[in-house]
């Protein structure tokens, strides 16, 4: 069956059974209809509390033939809780632009999802039209107030970068002219659409702490210069204490269920490869206080969501992963082996012993920091068995545990393997992970750790712009914050096209943004998509809904 399938024939508990099974009463519940909860902050323990295990699923370099740390993800915690661990599994919220483009939902797949599939890959409770509408007021006050002229605030449009966001995919939108029409319909300028996942606040509300620290952060928000050379905030425009009051219910944390009525934390949705790429501290933290053990992913490849998992968000709350599980799929690292898309399906030993490059760096990485990897292989039908016996090979000699995964065909049972290998190395000895830079470091010696560390470049070039940038960001004060490397998920280095473990080459900095309301800097290399473009046949041709309101098309 189609993933729709098997969830439209799950049988959900209504979700007050699954608030009990956190110890949580119906009172506290903030409910969406039978299936959908949102959790108050004052359910999260303090940190010296905090006793759950926590696990981060992490990945190979994606490829265009997936890797499935979502359904490892939910697999994973449905095995624990069938080992008598009672966990909760801490995942991002889908966007609608890949739902309606390309890659279609991401709520995991076959018999590990998270439920209700159809709402969660929609509008679900309403946090991301938050976030877009927060987002666009702030753009709607700073264009409102170069038009005013306000002698306080004389904003140089020409140093405006904020623009404004929707969460469909629309190319036509990336770029943009605004206020024509004459002198009462505001200053033209150039500006565009970014995709909601791409916004600060999105970033925002994934570390912020409480209530006053997102008011807090959103009054942080680098708005541009004034003619004086100025700089200007947020707080100067006084506009984030309305941002917060169209967020304050979008900062609760969001519970739902698995196939298996394990529970399921949900809450924001950053892109990896522009922004941390995580569910929100408070999302984790919400689990690590009403669990054992708390699953959780980070996007894309551990160079780029894991590094960030563990340099800005883990730094950020004060926690620590036990352990990362590293995804890979035989297929995916046939094709960083040289085999071609179409060919995938085919067994080919040579190619993959050539892939097995990209898993071995991703293991060298995690090391990097201190903690232990374990790999998964997520199993597809047509694995053979000579090649899955050759990656648990490289994993013996390279002293790494490794288990076979069946979440998408068989959910916690086809896990249970892996979650032992979890429940050995979390029970053993504790672990604290290292960061790979002191934050007390330049910009620039992160970014050449990360550069050469992370990713294996020989050095790092750095455009005029770029260089003029930095020079701004130590003038505000900013040079101290960790830094978000923009970055394709698709290879190690800047370049898609480069596949398995290239070693170096030059990383280039073209361009660095300041998101001093998330408390990060974006070195920006090559061409990064804030605002995707349909296909030409997007997944939205196949979605529809009967004359009994039931959802078909989604996958």
């Amino acid at each position: 069956m189609k993933d729709i399938e098997i969830a439209n024939k799950a049988q959900m508990l209504p979700i007050e059974e699954i608030a009990a099974m956190l110890g949580i009463d119906r009172e506290h519940l903030f409910l969406y209809g039978k299936n959908k909860a949102k959790l108050p902050l004052s359910l999260i323990k303090p940190d010296d509390k905090l006793r759950s295990k926590l696990i981060l699923v992490s990945a190979i370099s994606p490829t265009p033939a997936g890797e499935g740390k979502t359904t490892t993800s939910i697999g994973l915690a449905q095995a624990l809780n069938r080992l008598g661990k009672k966990t909760t599994v801490a995942l991002r919220e889908p966007s609608l632009g890949p739902v309606f483009g390309t890659k279609g939902g991401a709520a995991g797949g076959g018999y590990s999802q998270v439920l209700p599939m159809e709402d969660i890959n929609l509008l679900f409770t309403g946090d991301f039209p938050a976030i877009e509408k927060a987002h666009n007021l702030l753009a709607a006050v700073i264009d409102n107030t170069i038009q005013s002229k306000n002698p306080l605030k004389k904003i140089d449009p020409r140093t405006v970068t904020w623009k404004r966001v929707m969460d469909v995919n629309d190319r036509a939108l990336r770029k943009i002219v605004i206020g024509l029409g004459g002198t009462t319909m505001g200053v033209p300028r150039e500006t565009g659409f970014d995709i909601t996942a791409a916004s600060e606040i999105m970033a925002i509300l994934c570390l912020s702490s409480s209530l006053e620290d997102l008011k807090r952060r959103l009054g942080n928000i680098f708005v541009g210069y004034t003619y004086d050379k100025e700089p200007v905030f947020a707080h100067d425009l006084k506009v984030h204490g309305a941002m917060t009051v169209l967020l304050k219910e979008a900062l609760m944390p969001n519970l739902v269920q698995t196939l298996e009525n394990t529970p399921a934390i949900l809450h924001g949705g950053p892109f990896a490869n522009i922004a941390q790429g995580t569910n929100s501290i408070l999302a984790t933290k919400m689990a690590m206080s009403l669990s054992e053990y708390t699953v959780t992913e980070a996007g894309f490849g551990f160079e780029l969501g894991g590094e960030k998992f563990l340099d800005i968000k883990c730094r950020e709350a004060g926690i620590s992963p036990n352990l990362v599980v590293l995804v890979a799929t035989i297929r995916a690292l046939k094709y960083h082996g040289g085999m071609k898309l179409s060919e995938l399906k085919t067994p080919d030993i040579n190619c993959l012993r050539q892939g097995l490059n990209n898993l071995a760096k991703h293991i060298e990485n995690v090391k990097l920091f201190g903690l232990q990897p374990i790999v998964a292989i997520n199993h597809f039908e047509n694995d053979s068995k000579e090649e899955v016996e050759m990656i648990q090979s490289f994993c013996e000699v390279a002293g790494v545990p490794c288990a076979l995964s069946e979440a998408w065909a068989k959910g916690g049972a086809g896990t249970e393997d892996l979650a032992r290998e979890v429940i050995k190395i979390a029970e053993g000895k504790s672990t604290v992970y290292t960061p790979l830079y002191s934050l007390n470091a330049s910009p620039e010696e992160k970014i050449d750790i990360i550069a050469k560390q992370l990713y294996g470049a020989e050095k790092v070039d750095y455009a005029l712009t770029a260089k003029n940038q930095l020079n701004n960001i130590r003038a505000l004060g900013l040079d101290k914050l960790p830094v978000c490397m923009a970055k394709t998920q698709k290879s190690l280095s800047d370049n898609p096209h480069l596949l398995g473990a290239p070693k170096g080459f030059v990383l280039n900095i073209r361009e660095i943004e300041i998101a001093s309301g998330a408390g990060f800097i974006i070195p920006l290399t090559g061409e990064m998509m804030r605002m995707p473009g349909l296909p030409e046949r997007p997944s939205s041709e196949l979605i529809d809904v009967d004359a009994d309101g039931v959802v078909s098309g989604l996958f």
